[in-house]
């Protein structure tokens, strides 16, 4: 699902070159639940930005469900991410004003489908979360768990094949951090997607397939973990 060859990405900041990632080679395949870990500055951030097409390698080659994402234009990254990639990310970023349905049905208003269908569809997403009886409520009558769960419908509404979550428990108490984390890993398990995750949060060694460590943009051997 996906492959990244040799990949290196350096920023310039003024005459300064930074090299976030060296020479990185990575392999995830499909239905698994891969962590990336490192201390901070490590470049995991910027190989799960890579991987889902929301920055390009400097040097390199990735292709993710198929499709080399240097070939693509800006506009055609966009539809990819759109159609194969659903993010998850520390803050919830739910708009305070709409419910929870309306929250997850966002995504949505970017395709052709009716409001019955939108409708629909969040609403099953937010059934897969655990959170079908709570679609009316906005987040501020939902825990930070249930608005985490809430974020990961939002993520999955378009059915993509790939979630990425960056540091998803970063913002949770230790109870909401397990149960995030073990939808995550039902959603590798029993819906098929691919899910890469961002952590420091070693709760997560249990729940993965397999741990990508990264130090200094060096990516060393994975680390395979059974799954909880």
């Amino acid at each position: 699902m996906i492959e990244l060859q040799d990949v290196s990405r350096v920023y310039h900041r003024g005459a300064d070159e930074i090299h976030a990632l060296e020479h990185v080679t990575l392999h995830i395949a499909r239905g698994r639940f891969a962590a990336l870990m490192g201390p901070s500055g490590s470049g995991k951030s910027t190989l799960l930005n890579i991987l889902a097409g929301l920055d390009r390698p400097s040097r390199g080659s990735v292709v993710v469900a198929g499709q080399k994402l240097n070939d693509l234009s800006e506009d055609e990254l966009a539809a990819f991410r759109a159609r194969h990639v659903g993010f998850v990310f520390q803050f919830f970023n739910l708009i305070p004003v709409l419910n929870a349905r309306q929250n997850v049905e966002l995504p949505l208003l970017l395709t052709h489908l009716g409001k019955a269908e939108r409708r629909e569809r969040a609403q099953t997403a937010l059934r897969v979360v655990g959170l079908g009886e709570r679609a009316e409520h906005t987040p501020s009558e939902l825990s930070g768990g249930e608005q985490q769960r809430v974020a990961i419908a939002r993520a999955i509404v378009t059915d993509p094949e790939i979630v990425v979550a960056d540091e998803p428990t970063g913002d949770l108490d230790a109870k909401n951090a397990v149960e995030i984390l073990a939808l995550l890993r039902d959603l590798a398990r029993d819906f098929g997607k691919t899910v890469v995750m961002v952590t420091h949060d070693p709760r997560g060694e249990a729940f993965v397939d397999e741990i990508h460590h990264l130090d200094k943009g060096v990516l060393g051997d994975p680390a395979p973990e059974p799954r909880a």
